[in-house]
């Protein structure tokens, strides 16, 4: 097992590394700007150093910094968490140059699925299905880019190669606007990701957006943890999501993860992964994947036991996976709302510090947060302060904890959108179960 990791992150991801270390016996190291000096989980770590101001370009999207500070302790490897370096193919290959472990997978396999064109590409040969589009870079020969819209058929949506996070990306309803959409977006795409590289795909309009979580060694072996809904969105930002997902095609769902397991096969993945799809009519469609450990890990742990933060620590040392496919039963449902420091209707940030703070209790409850009582939320940086996870024996049960833990959870001196969600686990249709990427946007504007 490696000896010493450098958590290269914050907040309540970095307290999870932690815990997993810590349970396998593993020293750490946390890496802290100025403005987050009392994160929790810098008083549990075993070695902790200041890497920079507050702004995260300074400190942690700074590769020097966090070299520097592995070496300085010692360390042995580095975790990344979510956001920040931990999709970014360059500080990946910096992490192996420098002689440290990078818990995750290898530069070239991140920049292969970093780039939505060349991720479909991998995908296509290994068999996912993927949305009807131009199946490469949409051409700038103008007649050619309008026979492939015509060839998808209207609406059709344009997005950025090196797009991500809702960003990138333009719906065309008509033919003649087509043209104009697309030097738009490659202008955009160019000023915001260095790659004015852009794809038309068919847009769907009333797709669910449903993820496969996988665990691939590197070594010839993967599997599959079931799959998750997360279609509760707004600004394409996942606000709650639950695993299995509900009302999906059984036939569909197994030929899915199958085919995710193949494909981590055979593009040598290695790690925790997430293959991202749209599914619309009982079929799905392959959007993206996520080379990292996602927001939203726990409800897979939770329906399946397996701690998935752990298992990317040990592939990370050189071994093999610890379960095969057969191990890997899901049991009963699972639901994860997302807690944010931010206004439940305006949705403007609310840093500040937290009065008082009380986390639920109970079975089948579990709370990700990095929050205490005094804590002080700073303005640098997202505004997830946590995480609140039940579990149940069939969705009824977990739907019926996290009503009761939410109306238990106090988060005082702040606002925060627990309102929402305690407003969201007793709508109707969401408690029907299935509805589409557009159910909570559609929701919020009828409220207004």
């Amino acid at each position: 097992m490696l000896e010493k990791v450098l958590i290269a992150n914050r907040g309540e991801i970095a307290l999870r590394i932690l815990r997993a270390c810590k349970e396998l016996g593993i020293k750490t190291v946390a890496v802290y700007s100025k403005a987050d000096k009392e994160l929790m989980h810098l008083g549990l770590a075993d070695e902790s150093v200041c890497i920079g101001p507050g702004p995260a370009n300074l400190s942690y999207l700074h590769i020097p910094a966090i070299i520097a500070a592995a070496e300085v302790t010692g360390a042995t490897a580095i975790h990344p968490g979510y956001g920040f370096l931990a999709e970014n193919a360059d500080f990946a290959e910096q992490v192996e140059k420098s002689g440290f472990a990078f818990i995750g997978p290898t530069a070239e396999t991140i920049r292969l699925m970093g780039d939505k064109v060349s991720a479909k590409h991998a995908m296509i040969a290994t068999g996912v299905p993927t949305v009807p589009g131009s199946d490469g870079p949409l051409p700038e020969d103008e007649e050619e880019a309008l026979r492939i819209g015509r060839e998808v058929g209207y609406p059709v949506i344009i997005k950025a190669a090196g797009g991500g996070g809702g960003r990138g990306m333009r719906v065309v309803h008509k033919e003649e606007d087509l043209i104009a959409s697309a030097k738009l977006t490659r202008t955009e795409a160019g000023a915001a990701f260095g790659n004015p590289m852009v794809y038309l795909e068919k847009f769907l309009t009333n797709p669910r957006h449903v993820e496969v979580q996988v665990l691939s060694d590197g070594q010839g072996q993967a599997i599959h943890l079931g799959d998750r809904d997360c279609s509760l969105q707004r600004r394409h930002q996942k606000v709650l999501e639950e695993a299995p997902a509900p009302g999906i095609d059984e036939a569909a769902r197994e030929e899915v993860l199958a085919r995710c397991v193949k494909a981590c096969i055979e593009i040598g993945y290695r790690g925790a992964g997430t293959f991202e799809f749209l599914y619309e009519n009982g079929r799905f469609y392959f959007i993206e994947m996520n080379t990292r450990v996602q927001v939203e890990h726990p409800v897979s742990e939770m329906v399946t036991g397996i701690d998935i933060v752990k298992e990317m620590l040990s592939i990370a040392a050189g071994n093999k996976l610890s379960f095969t496919q057969d191990d890997v039963v899901i049991r009963g449902h699972s639901l994860e709302c997302r807690i944010n420091a931010e206004d439940p209707k305006s949705f403007i940030p609310s840093p500040g510090t937290v009065k008082h703070f009380h986390a639920p209790g109970g079975n089948g409850v579990r709370v990700d947060s990095h929050l205490y009582s005094g804590y002080a939320v700073p303005p640098n940086y997202d505004s997830l302060i946590g995480k609140l996870i039940t579990w149940g024996k069939d969705r009824d049960e977990a739907m019926a904890r996290m009503r009761n833990a939410l109306d238990e959870i106090i988060v005082d001196g702040i606002k925060t959108n627990i309102a929402l969600h305690r407003d969201l686990v007793r709508d109707e249709g969401f408690c029907k179960g299935g509805v589409n990427i557009h159910y909570l946007e559609h929701k919020l504007a009828s409220q207004k």
